[in-house]
């Protein structure tokens, strides 16, 4: 059952590479397009790259290439894991090959009831931990769930919960990256996951409200078709 006022939607993909250079160039190979610069993430020692999929089934959705920024600061770095499992070393092995879709992030009005929610169910996604970024306009603020082991849920398939803007801002979608982003002739048409407990996902996912993909039973994997330059794309997480 839904909680009551609750409302949760596609955010952004998130596609790990071993450097951001890598990315780049499997982003121009894959999917024909050069994603623009963005930013730092200096709490986690990471760095992206990013551009609009938005859709009308997908409104606010983004694509993020993320890899760790080996120039980061040690003394601006969290004491925790970095988040999305990129300090596990089974995943770092797995994108030396090639940058991989390794997870995804929802939009949800309400960070904490959507967390709690979750952990009712016994889903502990961890704290709602206060972030930002600054972009050559504004300084983007969000919060987002990151437990302390960095970890990501059910092989990823579960997302990362995120809530834009300063808690006591009015207008917090307003802030989303999203806005900023020019077309980029990428665009989301269909994001499903497979798990071996779908029914727990499914009650995850009609909990927060969240709509608009598929659950069902099988090898964990996410997959995504992507409209693009060069045609429909298919990208899998392969349980990563």
């Amino acid at each position: 059952m839904t909680t009551q006022a609750l409302k949760t939607q596609i955010d952004h993909l998130v596609v790990a590479a071993r450097t951001l250079d890598e990315g780049v160039v499997w982003c121009e190979v894959t999917l024909g397009i050069t994603p623009q610069v963005c930013g730092e993430h200096e709490k986690y020692g990471t760095h992206n790259r990013l551009f609009k999929i938005a859709t009308p089934r997908y409104p606010m959705a983004y694509f993020e290439i993320i890899a760790i920024n080996p120039n980061a600061s040690p003394e601006k770095r969290n004491t925790h894991q970095r988040w999305f499992d990129l300090d596990d070393v089974a995943l770092q092995k797995s994108i030396a090959n090639q940058p991989s879709l390794i997870h995804f992030v929802v939009n949800t009005s309400d960070i904490q009831l959507s967390r709690n929610t979750w952990k009712a169910q016994g889903l502990d996604s961890g704290p709602a931990v206060h972030a930002n970024r600054r972009t050559n306009k504004r300084m983007l603020n969000w919060q987002i769930t990151v437990r302390d082991d960095g970890q990501r849920l059910f092989q990823g398939t579960l997302p990362t919960l995120i809530q834009w803007g300063k808690p006591d801002a009015a207008d917090p979608m307003r802030l989303h990256p999203r806005n900023s982003l020019p077309r980029s002739g990428v665009s989301l048409q269909q994001i499903s996951v497979t798990h071996p407990s779908s029914d727990k996902l499914k009650l995850a996912f009609e909990s927060v409200d969240l709509k608009n993909i598929e659950v069902a039973t099988g090898d964990a994997n996410i997959t995504v078709h992507l409209q693009t330059p060069k045609g429909l794309v298919v990208l899998q997480s392969l349980g990563l």
